[in-house]
């Protein structure tokens, strides 16, 4: 990050330089002479944690600014779904089957970043979560057309890695989830929504929420696979119990190929799109 203001005052960095150059006294060794902003010990303290959820709000978002990214498309889906190529070791046949969206997530990444050429790829950038399965073949996509795109990391109790296809300038790690969440829809003007599992719906009901209850713009919102989403979650149900209402289910589409996303988000008329049709409705 450039800190390329002009001002009379000294830089932090300086400081932090100089004070690696100090004298080893008694004094300079303890962690009360330490600059508080150059203190791990001290910023992971239990008190910092307003502080720590500013920075890591702040730190993606300055360095998405500079870069110019104006706006995303938001690519969400499971890390265990594998590539076709992979799907004989997948550990269910559900996996295995499931393994076709992998190159949809693809090409629908490809397809969407081609477009964005006519503005240097700052645009309708394709970000993801930067890890395995449809994530890394969203990141996977936009790199086949030469362009850009965003992985949003978060640190697991698990080995995680960013996958390989992220754009290194625009691969963030996180802490918390909930910021991570912030900046997957800051810049939304789409949402895909691949089949996954915990995380993935986490964030499909979360993006819904905020469209519903008017805390979001109304951006499309595409599931991928009509049959897994109908067989995890019954909508119907819902809107007959009257816990969402029947409207509420016009706030997504299904779509089953790249290219049919693709047009979905071109045709979106930014008022709502009805579903693809559904029996008895």
């Amino acid at each position: 990050m450039h800190d390329d203001k002009a001002h009379p005052f000294r830089r932090a960095r300086e400081d932090i330089e100089s004070a690696q150059s100090i004298p080893d006294t008694p004094q300079t060794r303890s962690p009360a002479y330490k600059l508080a902003f150059a203190d791990n010990d001290f910023l992971c303290r239990d008190e910092l944690r307003p502080v720590r959820l500013q920075l890591e709000l702040l730190k993606p978002e300055l360095m998405m600014s500079e870069y110019g990214v104006e706006s995303t498309v938001v690519l969400f889906g499971g890390a265990r779904i594998p590539a076709p190529a992979n799907a004989s070791k997948a550990r269910t046949k559900t996996l295995a089957d499931l393994s076709k969206y992998y190159d949809e997530a693809r090409e629908f990444a490809r397809l969407m970043t081609l477009k964005s050429r006519h503005n240097g790829h700052r645009d309708d950038v394709i970000v993801t979560g930067g890890g395995p399965g449809v994530m890394e073949a969203g990141n996977r996509g936009a790199a086949d057309a030469g362009g850009v795109s965003i992985g949003l990391n978060i640190v697991l109790p698990h080995e995680q890695a960013p996958n390989e296809y992220v754009t290194p300038d625009l691969c963030f790690n996180f802490h918390y989830f909930a910021i991570r969440k912030m900046h997957f829809l800051m810049r939304a003007k789409a949402i895909v929504v691949f089949p996954g599992g915990f995380g993935t719906f986490d964030e499909l009901f979360e993006s819904l929420t905020l469209i519903q209850t008017g805390r979001m713009e109304r951006v499309p919102v595409l599931l991928f696979g009509r049959t897994f989403w109908e067989k995890m979650v019954n909508w119907e149900a819902l809107a007959d119990a009257g816990t969402i209402a029947a409207e509420d289910l016009d706030l997504f589409r299904y779509v089953e190929t790249a290219a049919e996303a693709v047009e979905a988000i071109e045709t979106w008329d930014g008022a709502g799109q009805k579903r693809n049709a559904i029996p008895g409705r």
